[in-house]
Protein backbone atom coordinates (compact mmCIF):
# COMPACT_ATOMS: atom_id res chain seq x y z
CA UNK A 1 0.00 0.00 0.00
CA UNK A 2 1.31 3.58 -0.59
CA UNK A 3 1.60 6.29 1.65
CA UNK A 4 -1.30 8.35 0.29
CA UNK A 5 -3.45 10.63 2.67
CA UNK A 6 -7.58 10.49 1.78
CA UNK A 7 -10.17 12.57 3.13
CA UNK A 8 -13.65 10.13 2.23
CA UNK A 9 -17.01 12.43 2.28
CA UNK A 10 -20.55 10.57 2.20
CA UNK A 11 -23.78 12.53 1.65
CA UNK A 12 -27.15 11.87 2.30
CA UNK A 13 -27.94 14.44 -0.82
CA UNK A 14 -31.03 15.36 1.46
CA UNK A 15 -32.39 11.97 1.44
CA UNK A 16 -31.98 11.32 -2.07
CA UNK A 17 -29.17 8.63 -0.66
CA UNK A 18 -29.69 7.89 2.76
CA UNK A 19 -32.97 7.29 2.71
CA UNK A 20 -32.07 3.93 1.22
CA UNK A 21 -28.37 3.86 2.05
CA UNK A 22 -26.87 3.68 5.82
CA UNK A 23 -24.58 6.34 5.28
CA UNK A 24 -23.54 6.09 8.91
CA UNK A 25 -22.69 2.40 8.21
CA UNK A 26 -21.03 3.02 5.04
CA UNK A 27 -18.44 5.41 6.60
CA UNK A 28 -17.53 3.44 9.13
CA UNK A 29 -16.98 0.63 7.15
CA UNK A 30 -14.55 2.55 5.37
CA UNK A 31 -13.40 4.85 7.94
CA UNK A 32 -10.21 2.27 8.71
CA UNK A 33 -9.78 1.92 4.97
CA UNK A 34 -5.94 2.14 4.68
CA UNK A 35 -4.76 5.21 3.97
CA UNK A 36 -8.15 6.53 4.84
CA UNK A 37 -7.16 9.97 6.75
CA UNK A 38 -10.49 11.16 7.74
CA UNK A 39 -14.29 10.15 6.95
CA UNK A 40 -17.33 12.13 7.39
CA UNK A 41 -21.08 12.00 6.60
CA UNK A 42 -22.65 15.35 4.96
CA UNK A 43 -26.49 16.35 4.38
CA UNK A 44 -25.28 18.41 1.60
CA UNK A 45 -21.98 17.68 0.29
CA UNK A 46 -22.40 20.46 -2.87
CA UNK A 47 -23.28 23.12 -0.09
CA UNK A 48 -21.02 25.97 0.44
CA UNK A 49 -20.19 25.01 4.15
CA UNK A 50 -19.22 21.88 3.29
CA UNK A 51 -17.19 22.53 0.63
CA UNK A 52 -15.18 24.76 2.77
CA UNK A 53 -15.02 21.85 5.53
CA UNK A 54 -12.96 19.91 2.52
CA UNK A 55 -10.91 22.22 2.27
CA UNK A 56 -10.01 22.92 5.51
CA UNK A 57 -9.63 19.35 5.89
CA UNK A 58 -7.39 19.32 2.86
CA UNK A 59 -5.28 21.76 4.28
CA UNK A 60 -5.65 20.92 8.26
CA UNK A 61 -4.64 17.28 7.50
CA UNK A 62 -2.08 17.72 4.84
CA UNK A 63 -4.72 15.27 2.30
CA UNK A 64 -3.23 14.63 -1.12
CA UNK A 65 -6.73 12.99 -2.02
CA UNK A 66 -10.76 13.26 -2.00
CA UNK A 67 -13.32 10.57 -2.66
CA UNK A 68 -17.02 12.54 -2.26
CA UNK A 69 -19.34 9.58 -2.52
CA UNK A 70 -22.56 11.92 -3.85
CA UNK A 71 -25.13 12.12 -6.92
CA UNK A 72 -23.53 12.13 -10.36
CA UNK A 73 -20.77 13.67 -11.62
CA UNK A 74 -22.76 14.64 -14.55
CA UNK A 75 -23.73 17.95 -11.90
CA UNK A 76 -20.66 18.63 -9.63
CA UNK A 77 -17.83 16.83 -10.88
CA UNK A 78 -16.25 20.09 -11.50
CA UNK A 79 -17.48 21.42 -8.34
CA UNK A 80 -15.20 19.48 -6.56
CA UNK A 81 -12.28 19.82 -8.70
CA UNK A 82 -13.21 23.54 -7.92
CA UNK A 83 -12.95 22.53 -4.00
CA UNK A 84 -9.71 20.70 -4.21
CA UNK A 85 -7.93 23.37 -6.40
CA UNK A 86 -8.99 26.11 -4.10
CA UNK A 87 -7.52 24.04 -1.17
CA UNK A 88 -4.02 23.74 -3.12
CA UNK A 89 -4.73 20.12 -3.99
CA UNK A 90 -4.61 19.04 -8.02
CA UNK A 91 -8.41 18.46 -9.69
CA UNK A 92 -6.94 15.11 -10.68
CA UNK A 93 -6.61 14.17 -7.75
CA UNK A 94 -10.62 13.70 -6.67
CA UNK A 95 -12.76 10.41 -7.12
CA UNK A 96 -16.18 10.69 -7.33
CA UNK A 97 -18.57 8.31 -6.45
CA UNK A 98 -22.22 8.04 -7.64
CA UNK A 99 -23.96 6.68 -4.84
CA UNK A 100 -27.31 8.47 -5.91
CA UNK A 101 -28.64 7.31 -9.50
CA UNK A 102 -26.30 4.06 -9.31
CA UNK A 103 -26.82 3.03 -5.78
CA UNK A 104 -29.89 4.30 -3.60
CA UNK A 105 -32.59 4.99 -6.49
CA UNK A 106 -31.41 1.88 -8.35
CA UNK A 107 -32.47 -0.15 -5.00
CA UNK A 108 -34.86 1.87 -3.06
CA UNK A 109 -36.73 -1.91 -2.05
CA UNK A 110 -33.26 -3.38 -1.06
CA UNK A 111 -31.99 -0.53 1.70
CA UNK A 112 -29.60 -3.33 3.27
CA UNK A 113 -28.27 -4.67 -0.11
CA UNK A 114 -27.57 -0.44 -1.13
CA UNK A 115 -26.12 -0.04 1.69
CA UNK A 116 -23.56 -3.32 1.20
CA UNK A 117 -23.32 -2.37 -2.18
CA UNK A 118 -22.37 1.29 -1.38
CA UNK A 119 -19.60 -0.06 0.74
CA UNK A 120 -18.05 -1.46 -2.15
CA UNK A 121 -18.32 1.93 -4.54
CA UNK A 122 -16.69 3.92 -2.01
CA UNK A 123 -13.91 1.39 -1.38
CA UNK A 124 -13.87 1.08 -5.14
CA UNK A 125 -13.50 4.86 -5.46
CA UNK A 126 -10.90 4.99 -2.43
CA UNK A 127 -8.60 2.04 -4.22
CA UNK A 128 -9.04 4.20 -7.42
CA UNK A 129 -7.99 7.76 -5.27
CA UNK A 130 -4.48 5.67 -4.20
CA UNK A 131 -3.25 6.11 -7.86
CA UNK A 132 -4.73 9.02 -8.84
CA UNK A 133 -1.65 11.37 -10.03
CA UNK A 134 -1.38 15.63 -10.34
CA UNK A 135 -2.15 16.10 -14.19
CA UNK A 136 -2.19 19.61 -16.38
CA UNK A 137 -4.55 20.82 -18.87
CA UNK A 138 -2.75 21.01 -22.16
CA UNK A 139 -3.33 24.56 -23.39
CA UNK A 140 -3.45 25.60 -27.26
CA UNK A 141 -3.42 29.03 -29.18
CA UNK A 142 -6.52 29.62 -30.66
CA UNK A 143 -7.28 31.36 -34.48
CA UNK A 144 -9.88 34.00 -33.70
CA UNK A 145 -11.45 32.96 -37.53
CA UNK A 146 -15.25 30.73 -36.91
CA UNK A 147 -16.32 28.20 -40.52
CA UNK A 148 -20.43 28.44 -40.43
CA UNK A 149 -21.65 25.61 -42.60
CA UNK A 150 -25.57 26.32 -43.76
CA UNK A 151 -26.56 29.93 -44.82
CA UNK A 152 -29.72 29.60 -43.50
CA UNK A 153 -31.63 32.01 -41.12
CA UNK A 154 -29.30 29.93 -38.11
CA UNK A 155 -26.18 30.45 -40.08
CA UNK A 156 -26.82 33.92 -40.90
CA UNK A 157 -27.51 34.73 -37.50
CA UNK A 158 -24.75 33.20 -36.25
CA UNK A 159 -22.02 34.57 -38.47
CA UNK A 160 -24.04 38.32 -37.63
CA UNK A 161 -23.23 37.35 -33.82
CA UNK A 162 -19.81 36.48 -33.97
CA UNK A 163 -19.01 39.33 -36.51
CA UNK A 164 -20.08 41.69 -33.76
CA UNK A 165 -17.60 40.27 -31.51
CA UNK A 166 -14.59 40.77 -33.73
CA UNK A 167 -14.37 37.34 -35.05
CA UNK A 168 -13.96 37.05 -38.88
CA UNK A 169 -16.62 34.21 -40.02
CA UNK A 170 -16.53 32.53 -43.15
CA UNK A 171 -20.27 30.79 -43.87
CA UNK A 172 -20.25 27.62 -46.37
CA UNK A 173 -23.58 27.03 -47.91
CA UNK A 174 -24.11 24.05 -50.40
CA UNK A 175 -26.80 25.44 -52.16
CA UNK A 176 -26.32 28.01 -55.03
CA UNK A 177 -28.01 30.80 -53.20
CA UNK A 178 -28.31 31.54 -48.90
CA UNK A 179 -31.32 31.68 -47.21
CA UNK A 180 -32.23 28.29 -46.79
CA UNK A 181 -35.84 27.45 -46.01
CA UNK A 182 -36.91 30.96 -44.33
CA UNK A 183 -35.67 32.48 -47.91
CA UNK A 184 -38.20 31.12 -49.97
CA UNK A 185 -41.16 31.95 -47.31
CA UNK A 186 -43.73 34.65 -46.99
CA UNK A 187 -45.55 35.27 -44.15
CA UNK A 188 -44.47 33.32 -40.85
CA UNK A 189 -45.95 33.08 -37.67
CA UNK A 190 -46.28 34.34 -35.27
CA UNK A 191 -45.13 37.91 -36.69
CA UNK A 192 -46.62 37.70 -39.89
CA UNK A 193 -43.11 38.72 -41.06
CA UNK A 194 -41.84 38.18 -44.80
CA UNK A 195 -39.57 35.54 -44.53
CA UNK A 196 -37.54 36.71 -47.51
CA UNK A 197 -37.62 40.03 -46.35
CA UNK A 198 -36.34 38.47 -43.30
CA UNK A 199 -33.59 36.59 -44.76
CA UNK A 200 -32.98 39.77 -47.14
CA UNK A 201 -31.87 42.02 -44.32
CA UNK A 202 -29.17 39.54 -42.86
CA UNK A 203 -27.64 39.03 -46.11
CA UNK A 204 -27.87 43.59 -47.04
CA UNK A 205 -26.15 43.54 -43.16
CA UNK A 206 -23.82 40.59 -43.90
CA UNK A 207 -22.83 42.53 -46.91
CA UNK A 208 -21.69 45.74 -45.25
CA UNK A 209 -19.16 43.20 -43.04
CA UNK A 210 -15.71 43.38 -43.98
CA UNK A 211 -15.39 39.99 -41.94
CA UNK A 212 -17.99 37.37 -42.88
CA UNK A 213 -17.66 35.75 -46.34
CA UNK A 214 -19.90 33.86 -47.97
CA UNK A 215 -19.09 30.74 -50.08
CA UNK A 216 -22.40 29.30 -52.24
CA UNK A 217 -22.26 25.91 -53.89
CA UNK A 218 -19.63 24.84 -50.87
CA UNK A 219 -19.46 21.84 -48.88
CA UNK A 220 -16.59 21.25 -46.55
CA UNK A 221 -14.88 18.20 -47.70
CA UNK A 222 -11.59 17.99 -45.26
CA UNK A 223 -10.68 18.26 -41.75
CA UNK A 224 -7.60 18.17 -39.90
CA UNK A 225 -6.09 20.23 -37.13
CA UNK A 226 -7.47 20.07 -33.18
CA UNK A 227 -9.87 22.79 -31.71
CA UNK A 228 -9.00 26.34 -31.41
CA UNK A 229 -6.36 25.31 -34.71
CA UNK A 230 -8.68 23.45 -37.51
CA UNK A 231 -7.91 23.34 -41.28
CA UNK A 232 -10.54 22.94 -43.36
CA UNK A 233 -11.06 21.93 -46.89
CA UNK A 234 -13.79 23.33 -48.82
CA UNK A 235 -15.05 22.51 -52.31
CA UNK A 236 -16.79 25.65 -53.94
CA UNK A 237 -18.09 24.99 -57.25
CA UNK A 238 -14.90 22.47 -58.13
CA UNK A 239 -12.55 24.75 -56.76
CA UNK A 240 -10.81 23.63 -53.67
CA UNK A 241 -10.45 26.46 -50.95
CA UNK A 242 -8.61 25.78 -47.49
CA UNK A 243 -9.62 28.01 -44.35
CA UNK A 244 -7.92 27.93 -41.01
CA UNK A 245 -10.29 28.34 -38.40
CA UNK A 246 -10.58 28.41 -34.63
CA UNK A 247 -14.38 26.67 -34.33
CA UNK A 248 -16.99 25.20 -36.80
CA UNK A 249 -20.46 25.94 -36.35
CA UNK A 250 -22.94 23.15 -37.87
CA UNK A 251 -26.03 25.33 -39.48
CA UNK A 252 -27.10 22.30 -42.20
CA UNK A 253 -30.83 22.78 -41.41
CA UNK A 254 -33.83 19.97 -42.08
CA UNK A 255 -35.27 18.38 -45.12
CA UNK A 256 -39.02 17.36 -45.40
CA UNK A 257 -40.53 14.20 -45.13
CA UNK A 258 -41.40 12.50 -48.03
CA UNK A 259 -44.44 10.68 -48.33
CA UNK A 260 -44.75 7.46 -50.40
CA UNK A 261 -46.87 7.06 -53.30
CA UNK A 262 -50.39 6.41 -52.28
CA UNK A 263 -49.55 7.48 -48.63
CA UNK A 264 -52.42 9.14 -47.39
CA UNK A 265 -53.16 9.76 -51.48
CA UNK A 266 -49.70 11.08 -52.44
CA UNK A 267 -49.34 11.29 -55.68
CA UNK A 268 -52.44 11.86 -56.66
CA UNK A 269 -53.51 15.08 -58.51
CA UNK A 270 -54.54 17.07 -55.76
CA UNK A 271 -52.57 15.67 -52.10
CA UNK A 272 -50.32 18.16 -51.97
CA UNK A 273 -47.10 18.12 -48.51
CA UNK A 274 -46.84 21.33 -46.31
CA UNK A 275 -44.05 22.74 -48.51
CA UNK A 276 -46.19 22.98 -51.26
CA UNK A 277 -49.23 24.12 -49.72
CA UNK A 278 -46.82 27.01 -48.13
CA UNK A 279 -45.62 28.14 -51.24
CA UNK A 280 -49.20 28.01 -52.77
CA UNK A 281 -50.68 30.42 -50.13
CA UNK A 282 -47.63 33.05 -50.05
CA UNK A 283 -47.64 33.25 -53.70
CA UNK A 284 -50.14 35.74 -55.65
CA UNK A 285 -53.10 37.37 -54.41
CA UNK A 286 -56.80 36.98 -54.27
CA UNK A 287 -59.12 33.23 -53.92
CA UNK A 288 -56.76 30.52 -53.75
CA UNK A 289 -56.27 28.27 -57.01
CA UNK A 290 -54.52 25.27 -57.51
CA UNK A 291 -53.96 24.17 -61.34
CA UNK A 292 -56.04 26.33 -62.38
CA UNK A 293 -59.16 25.43 -60.32
CA UNK A 294 -60.46 27.23 -57.66
CA UNK A 295 -60.10 25.70 -53.92
CA UNK A 296 -63.09 25.89 -51.82
CA UNK A 297 -62.27 22.88 -49.05
CA UNK A 298 -59.23 21.67 -47.60
CA UNK A 299 -58.49 18.59 -45.58
CA UNK A 300 -54.99 19.62 -43.49
CA UNK A 301 -53.88 15.67 -42.46
CA UNK A 302 -51.69 15.57 -39.70
CA UNK A 303 -48.21 13.93 -38.09
CA UNK A 304 -47.56 12.28 -41.86
CA UNK A 305 -44.34 10.90 -41.03
CA UNK A 306 -43.63 11.93 -37.54
CA UNK A 307 -44.58 10.02 -34.70
CA UNK A 308 -44.27 6.92 -36.27
CA UNK A 309 -42.28 3.91 -35.46
CA UNK A 310 -42.88 2.23 -39.56
CA UNK A 311 -40.30 4.85 -41.45
CA UNK A 312 -38.16 5.76 -37.99
CA UNK A 313 -39.55 8.45 -37.33
CA UNK A 314 -41.06 8.22 -33.98
CA UNK A 315 -40.61 11.74 -32.50
CA UNK A 316 -43.16 14.88 -32.83
CA UNK A 317 -41.79 17.26 -35.25
CA UNK A 318 -43.13 20.08 -33.02
CA UNK A 319 -42.85 23.25 -35.79
CA UNK A 320 -45.86 20.71 -37.90
CA UNK A 321 -49.07 22.09 -36.04
CA UNK A 322 -48.13 25.75 -35.63
CA UNK A 323 -46.93 26.26 -38.80
CA UNK A 324 -50.55 24.43 -40.52
CA UNK A 325 -52.57 26.53 -38.16
CA UNK A 326 -50.80 29.61 -39.42
CA UNK A 327 -51.41 28.76 -43.23
CA UNK A 328 -54.53 27.86 -43.01
CA UNK A 329 -55.27 31.53 -41.64
CA UNK A 330 -53.42 33.21 -44.50
CA UNK A 331 -55.50 30.61 -46.55
CA UNK A 332 -58.71 31.59 -45.31
CA UNK A 333 -57.96 35.54 -45.02
CA UNK A 334 -56.98 35.11 -48.84
CA UNK A 335 -60.45 33.21 -49.43
CA UNK A 336 -63.27 33.82 -47.20
CA UNK A 337 -65.76 31.09 -46.52
CA UNK A 338 -63.00 28.72 -47.38
CA UNK A 339 -64.07 25.07 -45.67
CA UNK A 340 -60.86 23.95 -43.66
CA UNK A 341 -60.82 20.51 -41.92
CA UNK A 342 -58.11 19.71 -39.80
CA UNK A 343 -57.33 15.89 -39.05
CA UNK A 344 -55.18 15.07 -36.08
CA UNK A 345 -54.08 12.62 -33.68
CA UNK A 346 -53.12 15.52 -31.32
CA UNK A 347 -52.64 19.56 -31.51
CA UNK A 348 -49.57 20.30 -30.34
CA UNK A 349 -49.52 24.64 -30.44
CA UNK A 350 -47.17 24.48 -27.21
CA UNK A 351 -46.51 27.90 -25.56
CA UNK A 352 -47.64 30.87 -26.95
CA UNK A 353 -48.92 29.36 -29.91
CA UNK A 354 -51.97 28.00 -28.80
CA UNK A 355 -53.39 30.87 -30.31
CA UNK A 356 -53.11 30.07 -33.28
CA UNK A 357 -54.85 26.98 -32.68
CA UNK A 358 -57.30 29.63 -31.26
CA UNK A 359 -57.81 31.32 -33.85
CA UNK A 360 -58.07 29.07 -36.30
CA UNK A 361 -61.23 27.74 -34.25
CA UNK A 362 -62.79 31.27 -34.49
CA UNK A 363 -62.41 31.61 -38.14
CA UNK A 364 -64.08 28.78 -38.85
CA UNK A 365 -61.74 25.40 -39.03
CA UNK A 366 -63.22 22.04 -38.03
CA UNK A 367 -61.30 19.88 -36.06
CA UNK A 368 -61.03 16.34 -36.11
CA UNK A 369 -59.49 13.59 -34.28
CA UNK A 370 -57.87 10.06 -34.96
CA UNK A 371 -56.77 7.59 -33.65
CA UNK A 372 -53.10 6.25 -35.00
CA UNK A 373 -54.48 2.83 -35.18
CA UNK A 374 -57.47 4.05 -37.61
CA UNK A 375 -55.73 6.72 -39.66
CA UNK A 376 -57.80 8.71 -42.28
CA UNK A 377 -57.91 7.18 -45.76
CA UNK A 378 -57.69 9.13 -48.97
CA UNK A 379 -58.99 8.04 -52.19
CA UNK A 380 -60.15 9.33 -55.83
CA UNK A 381 -63.83 10.77 -56.07
CA UNK A 382 -65.72 12.56 -58.61
CA UNK A 383 -62.59 14.06 -59.75
CA UNK A 384 -61.87 15.25 -56.18
CA UNK A 385 -60.88 13.98 -53.43
CA UNK A 386 -62.87 11.93 -50.31
CA UNK A 387 -61.41 11.54 -47.25
CA UNK A 388 -62.53 8.81 -44.80
CA UNK A 389 -62.02 9.40 -41.13
CA UNK A 390 -63.62 7.91 -37.74
CA UNK A 391 -64.00 11.18 -35.63
CA UNK A 392 -63.63 10.05 -31.96
CA UNK A 393 -64.65 13.27 -30.84
CA UNK A 394 -68.40 12.13 -31.94
CA UNK A 395 -67.71 8.14 -31.00
CA UNK A 396 -65.97 7.51 -33.60
CA UNK A 397 -68.40 8.80 -36.39
CA UNK A 398 -67.24 8.21 -39.69
CA UNK A 399 -67.47 10.85 -41.42
CA UNK A 400 -66.54 11.37 -45.65
CA UNK A 401 -65.15 14.86 -46.35
CA UNK A 402 -65.07 15.52 -50.03
CA UNK A 403 -62.51 18.43 -50.22
CA UNK A 404 -61.02 20.03 -53.94
CA UNK A 405 -57.71 19.97 -52.12
CA UNK A 406 -55.56 17.59 -49.42
CA UNK A 407 -52.37 18.63 -47.08
CA UNK A 408 -50.08 16.18 -45.66
CA UNK A 409 -48.49 17.88 -42.56
CA UNK A 410 -45.13 16.45 -43.24
CA UNK A 411 -42.57 16.28 -40.23
CA UNK A 412 -38.85 17.99 -40.29
CA UNK A 413 -36.17 14.93 -41.34
CA UNK A 414 -32.46 15.14 -40.60
CA UNK A 415 -30.32 16.02 -43.46
CA UNK A 416 -28.16 13.64 -43.98
CA UNK A 417 -24.64 14.51 -45.67
CA UNK A 418 -22.61 11.49 -45.87
CA UNK A 419 -19.50 14.01 -46.27
CA UNK A 420 -20.34 16.45 -43.48
CA UNK A 421 -20.86 13.42 -41.09
CA UNK A 422 -17.45 11.87 -41.68
CA UNK A 423 -15.25 14.69 -42.18
CA UNK A 424 -16.91 15.86 -38.36
CA UNK A 425 -17.61 13.03 -37.35
CA UNK A 426 -20.76 14.66 -34.79
CA UNK A 427 -22.39 11.27 -33.57
CA UNK A 428 -26.14 11.33 -34.52
CA UNK A 429 -28.90 10.75 -31.86
CA UNK A 430 -31.78 7.72 -32.56
CA UNK A 431 -33.62 10.63 -34.18
CA UNK A 432 -30.76 10.92 -36.60
CA UNK A 433 -30.28 14.94 -36.11
CA UNK A 434 -27.01 16.00 -34.93
CA UNK A 435 -26.81 15.09 -31.14
CA UNK A 436 -25.11 17.81 -28.59
CA UNK A 437 -23.86 16.55 -25.23
CA UNK A 438 -26.26 17.48 -23.05
CA UNK A 439 -29.66 19.25 -23.71
CA UNK A 440 -29.93 21.56 -20.57
CA UNK A 441 -26.10 21.82 -19.78
CA UNK A 442 -24.02 21.83 -23.34
CA UNK A 443 -27.00 22.20 -25.48
CA UNK A 444 -25.02 23.18 -28.60
CA UNK A 445 -21.47 21.63 -27.91
CA UNK A 446 -20.81 18.34 -29.27
CA UNK A 447 -18.19 15.53 -28.51
CA UNK A 448 -16.21 16.94 -31.14
CA UNK A 449 -14.11 20.16 -29.56
CA UNK A 450 -14.36 23.28 -30.85
CA UNK A 451 -17.68 21.73 -33.28
CA UNK A 452 -21.22 23.23 -32.40
CA UNK A 453 -24.55 22.72 -33.31
CA UNK A 454 -27.62 24.84 -34.16
CA UNK A 455 -30.90 24.98 -34.97
CA UNK A 456 -32.76 22.60 -36.86
CA UNK A 457 -29.27 20.36 -37.61
CA UNK A 458 -29.68 19.16 -33.86
CA UNK A 459 -33.67 19.07 -33.76
CA UNK A 460 -37.15 20.09 -35.16
CA UNK A 461 -37.00 23.88 -34.38
CA UNK A 462 -38.91 26.86 -36.15
CA UNK A 463 -37.63 29.97 -36.61
CA UNK A 464 -37.35 31.87 -33.66
CA UNK A 465 -35.98 28.77 -31.79
CA UNK A 466 -33.35 28.31 -34.38
CA UNK A 467 -31.95 31.91 -34.25
CA UNK A 468 -31.72 31.75 -30.15
CA UNK A 469 -29.93 28.30 -30.97
CA UNK A 470 -27.67 29.92 -33.26
CA UNK A 471 -26.85 33.02 -30.32
CA UNK A 472 -26.02 30.46 -28.18
CA UNK A 473 -23.29 28.66 -30.44
CA UNK A 474 -22.32 31.92 -31.12
CA UNK A 475 -21.57 32.84 -27.73
CA UNK A 476 -19.75 29.70 -27.03
CA UNK A 477 -17.36 30.08 -30.21
CA UNK A 478 -16.46 33.44 -29.14
CA UNK A 479 -16.18 32.64 -25.55
CA UNK A 480 -13.14 29.53 -26.73
CA UNK A 481 -11.71 31.97 -29.19
CA UNK A 482 -11.60 35.36 -27.43
CA UNK A 483 -9.18 34.32 -24.50
CA UNK A 484 -6.94 33.46 -27.15
CA UNK A 485 -6.27 29.68 -25.99
CA UNK A 486 -7.77 27.22 -24.58
CA UNK A 487 -7.17 24.46 -21.56
CA UNK A 488 -7.94 20.99 -22.95
CA UNK A 489 -8.69 17.70 -20.19
CA UNK A 490 -5.61 15.98 -19.57
CA UNK A 491 -7.57 12.33 -19.21
CA UNK A 492 -6.70 11.28 -22.55
CA UNK A 493 -5.12 8.12 -24.12
CA UNK A 494 -1.00 7.34 -23.74
CA UNK A 495 1.18 5.29 -25.15
CA UNK A 496 4.00 3.54 -23.87
CA UNK A 497 6.95 3.61 -26.85
CA UNK A 498 8.97 0.62 -25.48
CA UNK A 499 6.48 -1.58 -25.25
CA UNK A 500 4.13 -0.91 -28.67
CA UNK A 501 5.25 -2.67 -31.66
CA UNK A 502 2.42 -0.24 -33.89
CA UNK A 503 0.65 -2.80 -35.20
CA UNK A 504 -2.44 -0.28 -36.08
CA UNK A 505 -5.18 -2.25 -34.47
CA UNK A 506 -5.26 0.84 -31.97
CA UNK A 507 -5.67 3.68 -35.10
CA UNK A 508 -8.47 1.77 -36.55
CA UNK A 509 -10.43 1.72 -33.42
CA UNK A 510 -9.73 5.42 -32.70
CA UNK A 511 -13.27 7.05 -33.38
CA UNK A 512 -11.57 10.59 -33.54
CA UNK A 513 -8.58 9.94 -35.69
CA UNK A 514 -6.19 10.75 -32.85
CA UNK A 515 -3.60 8.41 -33.18
CA UNK A 516 -1.38 8.11 -35.91
CA UNK A 517 2.19 6.74 -36.92
CA UNK A 518 5.83 7.70 -36.00
CA UNK A 519 9.38 6.84 -35.96
CA UNK A 520 10.83 5.43 -32.78
CA UNK A 521 14.67 4.38 -32.92
CA UNK A 522 14.72 1.88 -35.86
CA UNK A 523 11.03 1.50 -35.93
CA UNK A 524 7.70 2.47 -35.70
CA UNK A 525 4.97 3.04 -32.92
CA UNK A 526 1.69 4.65 -32.20
CA UNK A 527 1.60 8.45 -30.82
CA UNK A 528 -1.54 9.80 -29.62
CA UNK A 529 -2.70 13.64 -30.25
CA UNK A 530 -3.41 15.46 -26.52
CA UNK A 531 -5.41 17.92 -28.74
CA UNK A 532 -7.33 15.14 -30.69
CA UNK A 533 -7.82 12.38 -27.76
CA UNK A 534 -11.09 12.30 -26.11
CA UNK A 535 -9.73 9.96 -23.63
CA UNK A 536 -12.73 7.39 -24.98
CA UNK A 537 -10.25 4.57 -24.22
CA UNK A 538 -11.16 2.49 -27.47
CA UNK A 539 -7.79 1.87 -28.36
CA UNK A 540 -6.57 0.33 -25.27
CA UNK A 541 -8.82 -3.18 -25.63
CA UNK A 542 -7.31 -3.41 -28.61
CA UNK A 543 -3.72 -2.95 -28.18
CA UNK A 544 -1.92 -6.41 -28.55
CA UNK A 545 0.84 -5.90 -25.92
CA UNK A 546 -0.89 -3.73 -23.72
CA UNK A 547 1.14 -0.60 -24.64
CA UNK A 548 -2.10 2.07 -24.03
CA UNK A 549 -3.30 3.48 -20.05
CA UNK A 550 -6.07 5.69 -20.36
CA UNK A 551 -4.71 8.69 -17.65
CA UNK A 552 -7.72 9.03 -14.87
CA UNK A 553 -8.65 5.39 -15.52
CA UNK A 554 -5.41 3.56 -15.84
CA UNK A 555 -5.01 0.02 -15.80
CA UNK A 556 -3.67 -0.13 -12.17
CA UNK A 557 -6.62 1.76 -11.08
CA UNK A 558 -9.05 -0.05 -12.45
CA UNK A 559 -7.69 -3.36 -10.89
CA UNK A 560 -7.23 -2.02 -7.65
CA UNK A 561 -11.13 -0.65 -8.09
CA UNK A 562 -12.37 -4.55 -8.98
CA UNK A 563 -10.32 -5.83 -6.17
CA UNK A 564 -12.01 -3.44 -3.73
CA UNK A 565 -15.22 -4.18 -4.97
CA UNK A 566 -14.88 -8.18 -3.49
CA UNK A 567 -18.43 -9.03 -1.31
CA UNK A 568 -18.78 -6.69 1.90
CA UNK A 569 -21.49 -7.51 4.70
CA UNK A 570 -21.73 -4.55 6.71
Amino acid sequence: MNDRRLGVYICYCGGNISDYVDCEQVREAVAGEPNVEVAKTTMFACSDATQQEIIDDIQGLDLDGIVVASCSPTLHLMTFRGVAERAGLNPYQYVQVNLREQCSWAHTDLPALASEKAVAMVRAGIAKARYTEPLQKTRIETVPRVLVVGAGITGLRAALALSDLGISVYVAEQQERAGGWVGGFGSMYPHDGQGRELIGSLLTEIERRDNITIYTSAELVEKSGNVGDFSTTLEVSGERITLNVGAIIVATGFDVYQPEAGEYGHGSADVITLPEFKQLVDEGEGPLEYRGKPVRSVAYVYCVGARCQSNGNGYCSRYCCNAAMHAALVAGRRSPGLVQYHLYRDIRTYGKFEKLFEQARREGSVFIKFTEQDPPRVERYNGGNRVTVKDVLTENRELELDTDLVVLITAMEPRINPTLSEVLKIPVGLDGFFKEIHPKLRPVETVIDGVFIAGAAQAPRNSAESAASALSAAAKSAALLKRGFVELEPLIATVDPDVCTWCDDCSTACPYEAIERTPYGDREVAIISEAVCKGCGACAPVCRVGAIDLRGSTDRQIKAMIDAMEVVHV
